[in-house]
């Protein structure tokens, strides 16, 4: 096992290409590697404003839509998550442990922000995903120290695979 994608499509705006789906697999490794995780399980939902709306008012208690939300499996239960240091060798590995979390994005938000950022819709869900996994293994962005940080290591991960702006 290395770190693998599940991924879903439960939104009818966007057929989401093959294509896509094998950039955000290479995604998935680059950070993994960046950040020293080698095993692991991501699931990713594509969906619309009004699901992820929900989510995020039962979840977050903020009644509006968003672009994405992650829900960390390795969470500490304290407020800011420790991040994961990943077992050396598979056999190593637990497989709950392994679970890192589930990534939703909506493609109404995206499709929006890509039109408002001027770049390609393919360039906006990579981000978006990247940024879910970041969260997913502990980081956030409470200031603008850390926000800088995220948007650096996000940025680097993206242009390794030519989705920049």
């Amino acid at each position: 096992m290395s770190l693998q994608l599940d991924w879903s499509n439960e939104q009818q705006k966007l057929e989401i290409p093959d294509e896509w789906i094998a950039t955000l697999e290479k995604l998935l490794r680059l950070a993994g590697e960046a950040e020293g995780i080698q095993y692991g399980e991501v699931s990713l939902t594509f969906t619309n404003d009004e699901e992820i709306h929900q989510l995020n008012r039962e979840y977050r208690g903020i009644d509006r839509p968003t672009d994405v939300l992650s829900f960390a499996m390795q969470e500490d239960g304290v407020d800011e998550l420790d991040i994961i240091f990943e077992v050396e060798h598979e056999e190593d590995a637990d497989p709950i442990s392994g679970m890192l979390g589930d990534i939703i994005i909506s493609v109404d938000t995206a499709l929006a922000q890509s039109e408002e950022y001027g770049h390609s819709l393919e360039r906006e869900i990579g981000f978006l995903f990247v940024h879910g996994f970041l969260h997913l293994i502990g980081y956030d962005h409470q200031d603008d120290e850390t926000e800088a940080e995220m948007t650096a290591k996000q940025e680097a991960i993206l242009q390794q695979v030519g989705l920049t702006r």
